[in-house]
């Protein structure tokens, strides 16, 4: 039995989701059961199941993708960058472009410019071909420029 059939099966009678049934599956189910639900509009049980996996399964490059999105779709920004962060640590040298757009999109609703341009810059370093980070460091060097230049008119 797949995890969602028994996700629906113990919500058809009122259950919660236990635990000993989500460890029975890997964390690259649950991150595909997650995406199922979102995919079918049930974004609070994806929620719940993602909890649930980042408790089993909490430094799992496969929990801390699909959790941070969930975080992001939330507009959780603090937490969607400290799983970010907590992602490109565990992905190293293997971390793909599209982990670091999310990082610095979440950086930059964060409110974090000045992070989210080192960012940008540090996948550009790896991806200098990459077009959404390149439009998001040319976005964060524009704002950057306006942020000085206003700092030093008050000085």
């Amino acid at each position: 039995m797949t995890l969602i059939q028994e996700l629906m099966n113990q919500a058809a009678v009122g259950g919660l989701l236990n635990s000993n049934v989500i460890k029975r599956f890997t964390p690259a189910e649950i991150r595909e059961t997650i995406q199922s639900l979102v995919a079918a509009e049930q974004v609070n049980l994806a929620n719940a199941l993602g909890d649930a996996g980042m408790a089993l399964y909490p430094h799992s490059e496969d929990m801390l993708a699909i959790c941070s999105l969930l975080a992001m779709m939330n507009q959780d920004w603090p937490f969607a960058v400290e799983l970010l962060e907590e992602l490109v640590q565990a992905q190293g040298d293997t971390t793909p472009s599209f982990t670091y757009v999310m990082y610095v999109r979440a950086l930059r609703c964060n409110l974090d410019p000045e992070r989210a341009l080192a960012v940008a810059r540090q996948g550009l370093a790896v991806y200098p071909d990459q077009l959404e980070l390149l439009a998001e460091k040319l976005s964060l060097d524009d704002f950057s420029d306006v942020i000085h230049s206003s700092t030093q008119a008050r000085h």
